[in-house]
């Protein structure tokens, strides 16, 4: 996970795949740019080297950029309405904010020195500049390199175009293809003898990087001669007399065609069928969505492996959790090959289909055993689900876009997605009519995933009640960080909790009806706490977790734990809270629940205080801000923000001094997040009971 961490530790940049070759006077320039630009586009056509040679560059500065390097992938991204959702979801910040998603990110990048590589923008190119003129005006430590076959047009844009590898018998180009032909075949050396031959193969293929790696991997089965024949022979399919295209790009589909053509049928029509994946697929999905006709299901495994021996396409992963990913140049390839073969329509359905299976599957396994693997399946999946739900909404009848968003509402409340999910209901409700249980589930699950600010403001007054109650009883603790709580059970505030109580029902089927059982016990044990019940609030959170074990479910048992350890505070036993706020975060953090978890991180606040040690307490108080701050709600890490910080930081100055106080919350917040978790956890995650 330390790739993950924010506020600079390192960044998500993939490793690279290869030795990189050549590039020298590129890297250098890019370099040198990144010294005075803080916008930098390489362009060029596909398949010339842009993406490689930017993720290169961004390992090689990496080391200046205190806040990290961030690759965000936009290949597969087919709606610009959700660059800055892919923005949020690549620098990890969760999507649960009131404010804007893009003011949001701008407050998430701006705390130290940060590289963002945007990679694969053509597609998505006005809403491109949008955002990056938004975040280089909001973000004055930013600096953005992207990759485009055009420029982005924003004022400050600094180009550098990326041209094919340098030809000849001692350059780029022959070195390349040498290396990449030596990883494929050990025993091909670049040698006196075959020189003139690789720099005629590198020639032909007019030294365009995508090209040469393809070439090289055919010397498996044909000696360089042949090879060399080969290119210069009939593979010029697919380029029309009626659509010119430019040289580079002839060429390049020349050698991809030259590759298809290599290919069995079956593997030419799986490549085809395979192009309508986005962000990868493992063999169930290609076996689903791929099948029919001449081509078996039980035929894809051997298939996918002998198109992954051709490099059409890559395996990362082992086992059972390896997935398959493809170029997007031969995705694109492949997307025309199937077009042509009229099957589009169809492998399309599949796919929408298979995903809405996957769906189904999720919500009818949330609460149970599996929960942590789903929520990282789906997010594996979500550039998949995204493209199902594209195709719901372009479908003639609304039900599958009504009924497929609704049925993700465990991912997009639990797994950080909140705004993306808002947003497709809303598209989904427009267009459909009242009536109906796919409408009835849409609706149900649009208002578990929207917050109204007046929850917000009824959490906060229940806080402030609750103060007042601690100075006038004299409690233990001056304040209970109940702010959290209503944040993280969003959807249903405590305010309708009061007007309706227990009876509303959840959705029918699947999960839904259960999770809102679950949800409904959550709100009571909220309430009794900030009414000081605490005895009441232990025994409606014991029934909570008794509920939430009976199905094996994780995320709302954290909620249990949370809340056993708020009435242990206020009961005044504080080392029994603590270990349950501890079991609560550890779960939280397992299901990438940031929000939940930077909830009871200020528990621990809470906990650690009342056990009479307030420098443990202050430091937690600077780790929930960088939760807070991971979660997309900084503002409820400052200090002053809430009633539970303000008592607080009062509550430990006067334990510690103002410096003793400063020192320790700013040793807190300067923790990478792992540290932080760390410090917070204290071991518990290595217990064997989670």
């Amino acid at each position: 996970m330390a790739s993950s961490v924010r506020n600079g530790r390192t960044g998500n940049l993939p490793a690279e795949a290869n030795a990189f070759v050549g590039r020298e006077a590129e890297l250098a320039e890019i370099t040198a740019l990144l010294n005075t630009a803080r916008l930098i586009t390489l362009t060029g056509p596909g398949g010339v080297g842009k993406s490689r040679l930017a993720l290169r560059a961004a390992h090689s500065v990496r080391p200046a950029f205190s806040g990290g390097v961030w690759m965000v992938e936009l290949s597969d991204l087919k709606n610009p309405d959700l660059l800055t959702n892919a923005l949020a979801e690549a620098t990890r910040l969760t999507e649960q904010t009131l404010r804007p998603l893009l003011e949001a990110v701008c407050e998430h990048l701006d705390d130290a020195p940060l590289l963002l590589v945007l990679d694969t923008c053509e597609h998505v190119l006005d809403e491109c500049a949008r955002v990056v003129q938004e975040l280089l005006a909001h973000v004055p430590e930013l600096q953005v390199l992207a990759t485009s076959r055009q420029p982005l047009g924003v004022p400050g844009e600094h180009l550098l175009s990326v041209a094919p590898l340098p030809l000849g018998e001692r350059d780029d180009a022959v070195a390349l293809f040498a290396a990449r032909a030596a990883a494929a075949v050990p025993s091909f050396a670049l040698t006196d003898a075959n020189r003139t031959n690789v720099a005629a193969v590198c020639a032909r293929l007019d030294g365009i990087p995508l090209a040469l790696e393809l070439a090289a991997v055919r010397l498996r089965g044909f000696p360089l001669d042949r090879l060399l024949e080969g290119l210069d022979s009939r593979f010029e399919l697919l380029v029309s007399p009626a659509r010119p295209r430019l040289a580079r790009h002839q060429t390049l589909r020349t050698a991809i065609g030259w590759s298809h053509e290599l290919c069995t049928p079956l593997e030419r029509l799986l490549w085809a069928r395979l192009s309508v994946f986005a962000g990868g697929w493992d063999v169930e999905a290609a076996e689903f969505v791929c099948h029919g006709g001449p081509l078996d299901a039980e035929e894809i495994l051997a298939l996918l492996a002998s198109l992954t021996e051709k490099s059409i396409v890559t395996r990362e992963g082992d086992g059972v959790a390896g997935r398959y990913r493809m170029l997007e140049t031969l995705r694109g390839f492949g997307a025309e090959w199937l077009d042509g073969l009229g099957e589009q329509a169809a492998v399309r359905l599949r796919h929408r289909d298979y995903f809405r299976w996957i769906a189904r599957q999720g919500e009818a396994e949330w609460l149970g055993p599996g929960q942590r693997m789903w929520a990282e399946r789906l997010t594996v999946e979500h550039a998949n689900l995204r493209l199902a739900l594209e195709e719901c909404l372009a479908a003639p009848e609304p039900e599958t876009a009504l009924e497929l968003a609704g049925t993700l509402w465990y991912f997009w409340f639990a797994c950080g997605f909140a705004d993306e999910g808002r947003g497709y209901l809303e598209r989904a409700l427009r267009r459909a009519h009242d009536g109906g249980p796919e409408h009835a589930l849409a609706i149900w699950a649009h208002r578990l995933v929207t917050v109204d600010p007046d929850d917000l403001e009824a959490a906060e007054s229940v806080s402030a009640a609750y103060v007042w109650l601690a100075h006038e009883h004299r409690l233990p603790v001056p304040a209970l960080p109940l702010t959290g709580a209503s944040l993280a059970v969003r959807g249903e505030s405590a305010r309708s909790a009061v007007l309706y109580g227990s009876s509303p029902r959840g959705p029918g089927g699947g999960g839904g009806a259960e999770f809102f059982q679950l949800l409904t016990l959550a709100l009571q044990a909220y309430l009794l706490a900030g009414q000081g019940a605490f005895e009441r609030c232990a025994a409606v959170a014991e029934r909570l977790r008794a509920d939430c074990a009976k199905h094996g479910e994780l995320w709302m048992r954290a909620w249990g734990d949370f809340f056993v350890a708020l009435a242990g505070i206020g009961l005044g036993r504080p080392d029994d809270a603590l270990r349950s706020a501890r079991v609560a975060l550890a779960a939280k953090w397992r299901v990438h629940d940031r929000l939940g978890a930077a909830a009871v991180a200020d528990l621990l606040v809470a906990a650690e205080a009342s056990r009479g040690e307030p420098e443990r307490a202050a430091r937690l108080l600077g780790v929930g801000t960088r939760l807070w701050y991971a979660a997309g709600l900084p503002q409820l890490g400052d200090i002053e923000t809430t009633v539970f910080r303000r008592e607080y930081a009062r509550h430990l100055r006067a334990a510690l001094g103002e410096v003793g106080f400063t020192d320790a919350v700013r040793e807190g917040r300067e923790l990478s997040t792992e540290a932080a978790m760390r410090l917070a956890l204290d071991g518990v995650l290595d217990e064997p009971e989670l």
